[in-house]
This record gives structure tokens, sequence and C-alpha cells, in this order.
């Protein structure tokens, strides 16, 4: 391709940050990030935000690249054929190349109440909305979160620390992804800390009041604020932009990130599902997939074959208020192993990790093309994953 080349990346959160900074290494390629605020949200501290101990946000300046345009608006429809974005606020944006990287958020509730009376914490205003009702609301008050993932844990270890009266209902087993030990540490920690947990069978949600939460046993908690983290969606823009995703919404794309329908749309982050087997929802996934989802980009430019996606977890961090934590260990295949780091330990290494994260992304926009993907954190059996897939779904036809 000659001449200059127009890169449109809608979502600025971790993959879109790192795969627009990532294009700059082109003097070629005009880059522009579009993106609903004007400030990079660390989601992975909006429950700090909610308990008070930090603001969960960064100035762009300090990790996205000076060159790249952004603009503060939604994209409300992508217009594959004619290669242009229509804007919320009006008017259109046209790409060569476009980076879709719009990320997650709170999933449609599908509970009674649960829309009109919870408080989900998976952006920042929902967050600070919820910051604002804690804040008018009295330190006895009873408060119960719901979901027993990592959201929900962090969450109640956080209001706990502060010297709220928290109920975590888990709807199931406590920490889903852990293993005995890790989920031991957990449920230790949030004793220590006055976190009543209810798991089990009997912990469902099934109904949502103004006061109460009612249970699937049969037992209703008094609750004057019940804050919601079971489960995420992604927006629906690719969908109402006539483009293939799998069930939930996600992009539908090939092993290079390129949208199964059209190959000037690239896919990133939470929002991606390569080969319908997409990456587990994470921040650890969104950098490396930003980061593959750029290379695409610019493979193509250049007229080179892009690199397909290999790419492995090493676990999951919990934070357990701001003096515990536990890392819970994984194989490379993104299952928990029986090891896990707990306390302190555990608390300074998920710190640093969130640390290093906006520190990747500021290293990446002074020096494009950084960011490396150590050959140990690569997954050389998800192609032979996919091609026992591809053998299954054949025989069952």
């Amino acid at each position: 391709m000659t001449g200059n080349t127009t890169v449109v990346v809608i979502g600025g959160g971790y993959a879109g940050v790192l795969a627009a900074n990532r294009l700059t290494q082109r003097a070629d390629v005009t880059v522009t990030l579009i993106n609903p605020r004007a400030t990079f949200v660390e989601r992975i501290r909006l429950h700090q935000l909610v308990g008070g101990t930090d603001d969960a946000v960064v100035d762009y300046r300090d990790v996205l690249g000076s060159d790249i345009r952004l603009i503060v608006d939604t994209v409300s429809r992508i217009d594959a054929a004619g290669r242009s974005l229509t804007l919320a606020a009006g008017g259109t944006v046209e790409y060569d190349y476009l980076i879709y990287a719009v990320g997650s958020g709170s999933a449609d509730p599908q509970v009674p109440g649960v829309a009109e009376f919870a408080y989900p914490v998976a952006s920042l205003e929902e967050a600070q909305r919820l910051r604002a009702v804690l804040a008018a609301t009295p330190a006895t008050a009873a408060i119960t979160v719901v979901g027993g993932g990592p959201t929900g844990i962090e969450t109640a270890a956080e209001l706990a620390e502060s010297g709220r009266i928290v109920t975590l209902v888990c709807g199931g087993v406590l920490g889903p992804y852990l293993r005995s030990g890790g989920r031991r540490a957990v449920a230790k920690r949030l004793a220590q800390l006055g976190v009543t947990v209810l798991d089990g069978p009997e912990a469902k949600v099934t109904a949502v009041t103004r006061a109460t939460v009612q249970l699937s046993g049969g037992h209703t908690l008094r609750s004057a604020v019940t804050v919601w983290t079971a489960g995420f969606g992604v927006p629906d823009m690719a969908v109402r932009s006539g483009l293939r995703t799998d069930a939930l919404g996600r992009l539908l794309t090939d092993e290079t990130l390129t949208s199964v329908d059209d190959a000037r749309i690239v896919a990133a982050g939470d929002a991606a599902a390569p080969s319908d087997l997409p990456f587990r929802m994470s921040c650890q996934a969104a950098g490396p997939l930003g980061a593959y989802a750029a290379d695409t980009v610019l493979s193509r430019i250049a007229g080179t074959e892009p690199t397909p996606i290999a790419l492995v977890f090493v676990g999951q961090g919990i934070s357990l208020g701001r003096r515990a934590g536990v890392i819970q260990l994984g194989h490379r295949n993104d299952t928990a192993t029986r090891f896990h780091l707990g306390g302190r330990a555990a608390a300074a290494l998920k710190e640093l990790v969130c640390w290093s994260t906006v520190k990747q992304l500021g290293m990446e926009a002074r020096k494009p093309g950084s960011f490396r993907i150590p050959a140990w954190a690569t997954d050389k059996k998800r192609r032979e994953v996919l091609q026992a897939n591809r053998r299954d779904a054949v025989t069952t036809r």
C-alpha cells in the first residue's frame, strides 16, 4: 500500500490504547482513537474507586502517543462497505483499517429488580455512581455484593476493609477459577474482614428490591445497597452493524484477529472472538491482543502475512483489600494449578501488576513496538485445540 493509511481504533481501554500506540511505528500511518470519555480508565482499580482508595483514572497524555488523534464520542454504527463510522454526536469518520476494541461492560440483568435497584461496577460511571450512593449511606447499613468472581470478591473486601457491613452472595462457588487452596485463602481473608459469604445452590439471587435481596433457598437479606457484579457483556455495535458475532456479541475473527466478514476490520480485547474460541475477558489478555491486532494491521499495510495469535494466561490475581491478596497460578490452557500465593506478598504483586500495566502503555506510547510477548507466554497448543474442535464439528454434522 502506498501513501498515507488511516487507522481508527474504537475503544480507549487497555487493548485499544496499546494498539493505537503500536500503530505509530510507521510514519505513514495516521491513527485516531475514539473513546466515550476523555480519560483512561484503570478498570482493574474500579473496586478501589468504590472503596475510596483510588480514582481509577489516568490522563491520556500519560499513556497515549502524542501523534494520536483522540475523539471523545461514541460510535453508533460501522459501515464496513463504506469504511466509515457514524458518531453518536453526529458526523462520520472514515478509515482504511479499523481496530474494534470496544471492551466489555455489565451484562443485561435477567433477575427481577436488578436494573431498578442494584448498582453495577463495570464502568467508570457506574463505579462513581455507586461511590456517591455509599457516601450517602450510613456506615452501619447492610451492603450486599452479588457475584463470587474476582470483581465481587475484590469489591466486597474493599468495602469491608473501609468499615462496611458486607454480605457476598456467590450464586455458586466462591472464586470459580480458584483451586481449593486459593479458595480457602480468599474465604479466610474475607472472614477476617467480617464479610459474610453465602455460596452454594441456595445462594442464587431470584429478585432484588430497594431494601432486600431474595435468594433461591427462600432466605431474604436486608440490603441498603446491592452491588451487582454477576456477569459481563459486550456492546452490540458489531451486531447492529451487520457483522458476524458469537452468541455473546463478540466480533468473530480468524486467528489473526481479522473479522470473518471484512479484512479491513481487526478486533482486540474482550469484544473479540477469534475462531469462536475467545480468551477469558481480562486485562491480562487485552494488552497482548491489542499488540497482535496492531501487528496484523501493520502486516497488511506492509503486504506481509500477519502472525496468528499464540497467547497463554499465567493465572488470576485477586485483591483482598489493600493489605492482602491471592495470586492463583494457572496452567498454559488457563486452568488453575494447585499453587497460589497469598497474604501481603500477593497484595504487593497484584499492585505491581496494576502499576506496571499503565507504565507499559506509557512505554509503548514513547517507544512504539517496545511491547513484547515473551516466548514462554505463547501457546503452541491453541492450534491443536482448534483443529480438534473442527474435527468434532465435522463428525457431528
